[in-house]
């Protein structure tokens, strides 16, 4: 039976298609009613790149489409697409309609993909499953309609790695964060294909894929499909890191951990590490007086209402470097049941002193049921300054509680985000500043 939910954190499937935005010259092509797009991007979207929100093609799915059914129209408006957008990739991802009706979109596009054009579909279904797993099968269409056949060659590339990390726009700042786990990984003398964004060469870049060494997944579950697809496809093994790498700690054992795996020189490595930390913790020394002075006006306890890899990312950076106590922390990603025993267990072992930590962990999709729960909670800590990772949805609960908010998940509303990411050394940094900027604003 199905199940409302109230204040999600994600869409529906068709969400994935703000994955494709953020490819350059990437083109998404929706077969979906009129509004579907919209509503993704009023939730997660942050601007509409080069073809996405309002921009993005779509076939405007109606009454008449779901009795005679819309390939004719899909097959209209690719042809229009290439005739007026300049892409270099063109994904047709399907909506609810598409799927009810049965349309054949496979036949439609192969039509264009016989033709040798940069076209690939993903039958999605909004229904189906939510954008998180939906951002899987879209890195699958892509890799076995597009990749494999137009890449030019088989042959790996000593050092070349393809990273699967933040999804674009439903982590707000998925593109902050990709360049940080790019420059971390080339410093230490890896080539990257990040794949999204800013710092990605766009389609080029997807077309040498298969010439990776071996492939990199930071998250607990999405970007493992994909990987273990690689891995049969192209022979390529994969490492995964199951957080964000956020501060000093978590990303020298991510590069120790990326090192050792590639094969990389050790002394190099640690060398790279050692010139990070020394000037990570040079910033943290001058810090230090303002936290002496302030430590009873800080923060002493976090909750979370995000997804699972911020979750356990900011738990362990929290904890472990700010001194910052972990509170009960609700996953919302609607993370698949065969996956959380691999969360908790990294909420277990969270303590870099060794000792075990009763962190408790709720899965619940719900997050108005969240946002229950964690004031329940919280008034057993009335005595003690609390900090909510969570969306602009949290505001008035972090008003009522006098808590400080920082906004790590969708929708984001009362913030804009460039190039803000808080992964990697630098990344550590900006999260102290924006927690405490958030502090500090509260004093008069």
């Amino acid at each position: 039976m199905s199940q409302a939910i109230e204040q999600p954190r994600f869409t529906c499937a068709l969400g994935s298609y703000q994955s494709v935005v953020a490819i350059k010259k990437g083109v998404p092509i929706l077969h979906s009613g009129p509004g579907c797009g919209g509503q993704v991007n009023r939730i997660i979207g942050q601007g509409e790149g080069y073809a996405g929100g309002s921009t993005a093609p779509c076939t405007n799915a109606e009454e008449q489409d779901v009795v005679f059914g819309g390939e004719k129209k899909l097959r209209s408006v690719i042809e229009n697409a290439f005739k007026v957008i300049d892409g270099e990739l063109f994904v047709v991802v399907t909506g609810c309609t598409a799927a009810i009706t049965g349309d054949d979109v496979a036949a439609v596009t192969g039509e264009f993909q016989e033709e040798d054009k940069p076209i690939v579909y993903v039958e999605e279904g909004g229904f189906k499953s939510n954008n998180y797993a939906a951002h899987d099968r879209l890195l699958n269409a892509i890799i076995d309609q597009y990749v494999d056949k137009f890449h030019e060659s088989d042959e790996k590339v000593e050092g070349l790695v393809n990273v699967f990390a933040s999804i674009p726009y439903q982590d707000p700042y998925w593109n902050g964060n990709l360049e940080g786990i790019k420059k971390i990984l080339t410093d230490i003398g890896l080539k990257v294909n990040i794949l999204f964004g800013g710092e990605s060469e766009g389609v080029s870049e997807w077309k040498t894929i298969p010439n990776a060494q071996f492939n990199i997944v930071i998250g607990p579950w999405v970007g493992l499909k994909a990987a273990k697809h690689l891995k049969v496809k192209y022979q390529q093994p994969f490492l995964q890191f199951p957080y964000l790498p956020i501060g000093a700690i978590e990303t020298s054992r991510f590069l120790r951990e990326v090192g050792e795996f590639a094969g990389l020189d050790k002394d190099k490595v640690e060398g790279y590490i050692e010139r990070e930390e020394a000037k990570y913790y040079e910033h943290i020394e001058k810090m230090a007086s303002f936290m002496l002075e302030f430590r009873y006006g800080i923060p002493r306890r976090v909750y979370s209402i995000a997804d699972s890899s911020y979750s356990l990312g900011f738990s362990k950076f929290l904890l472990n470097e700010l001194g910052i106590i972990p509170g009960t922390q609700f996953i919302v990603d609607d993370i698949p049941e065969k996956y959380q025993k691999y969360v908790l267990d990294q909420f277990e072992n969270i303590s870099e002193l060794g000792n075990k930590r009763e962190i408790e962990v709720v899965f619940d999709p719900d997050a108005g049921n969240s946002q229950k729960k964690l004031e329940e909670d919280a008034k057993n800590y009335e005595d003690k300054r609390i900090l909510i990772l969570g969306s602009a949805w949290d505001k008035n609960l972090a008003s009522k509680l006098n808590a400080d908010l920082l906004i790590v998940s969708p929708p984001v509303q009362y913030r804009l985000i460039m190039n803000c990411g808080y992964t990697g050394y630098e990344g550590g940094l900006r999260a102290i500043e924006d927690i405490y900027d958030r502090v500090l604003a509260t004093y008069r």
